[in-house]
């Protein structure tokens, strides 16, 4: 595996600058990434956020078949004269549209997500089954523990809930800070999504179940009864958190998945 000093100085020749970038440099950190994820010949990868082509150039090499999405001119054009195999794709990784550039279903992201936009290009993946089956992505500490915190966790929200009914999310892989160049102030982890096939949220439409689970933990520290009280109203809170046999005094974080079925459920009746 190259190693990104080595990189920096090739692409220092036109690149002007690469100031707090932070590149992944641990070849056993690259060996777990592609353990987890399983990929090889007959794969289909999207890697968005390919930078200098650590990841990617391992990922070629097991046999997959490597889209990578790109936003920086220099990077891109550097992973194309270096990794000429790989389909690049030159554009905001955020702002993508899948069914333009991926084509069929079962893809798999394996990625180091740029950490200011990692949450949203995750959700956005997750509200695809039917493209992708399996993200293995790299992102802040911090995000990834709220990403699969269960219930009676203090840092559940409603990003955990969101993602519970959607996959099964694990941690798979705790990464210090020594794993880049230049080693970053802030600790990282590798978070496995096996992707369901649908949505697991009960027999309420999926934007009402979304609307209750942001409604619940608007103030994570109030109750479930005050929280859902300002979404919608007192009269429907009490009524549908009766419904659903919850106690109103408790706080969202201790809420299951089942139980924000059956909440979502219970105001999906009342008509809101």
């Amino acid at each position: 595996m190259s190693h990104p000093a080595t990189l920096l100085k090739a692409l220092e020749q036109r690149a002007k600058k690469r100031f707090g970038q932070h590149f992944l440099a641990s070849s056993g950190i690259v060996q777990n990434i592609l353990d987890v994820a399983q990929v090889g010949p007959g794969s289909t990868v999207l890697e968005i956020g390919p930078g200098l082509g650590i990841l990617t150039e391992a990922l070629v090499g097991s046999g997959a078949s490597v889209t990578a999405v790109e936003l920086d001119r220099d990077m891109a054009a550097f992973i194309r004269e270096r990794l000429p195999e790989v389909n690049l794709i030159e554009t905001d990784a955020a702002k993508l549209v899948f069914d333009e550039h991926l084509s069929g279903s079962g893809w798999r992201c394996v990625a180091n997500l740029p950490y200011n936009a990692a949450t949203r290009m995750i959700t956005r993946m997750l509200e695809r089954p039917d493209v992708f089956d399996q993200l293995v992505v790299m992102v802040q500490k911090e995000v990834a523990e709220r990403f699969v915190a269960p219930a009676g966790d203090r840092k559940r929200g409603s990003l955990s809930v969101f993602t519970e009914a959607r996959a099964e999310a694990k941690i798979r892989i705790r990464v210090p800070p020594g794993a880049f160049h230049p080693p970053p102030r802030v600790h990282s982890a590798v978070v496995e999504f096996k992707i369901r096939p649908k949505p697991t949220i009960g027999d309420a439409p999926v934007a009402v179940f979304d609307a209750v689970v942001r409604g619940a933990f608007v103030q994570p520290r109030k109750t479930l009864r005050n929280n859902i009280s300002a979404t919608y109203s007192r009269d429907v809170a009490d009524a549908a958190i009766a419904d659903a046999g919850i106690a109103p005094t408790v706080r969202p974080a201790v809420l299951t998945l089942d139980e924000f079925q059956r909440l979502s459920m219970a105001i999906h009746r009342l008509g809101e």
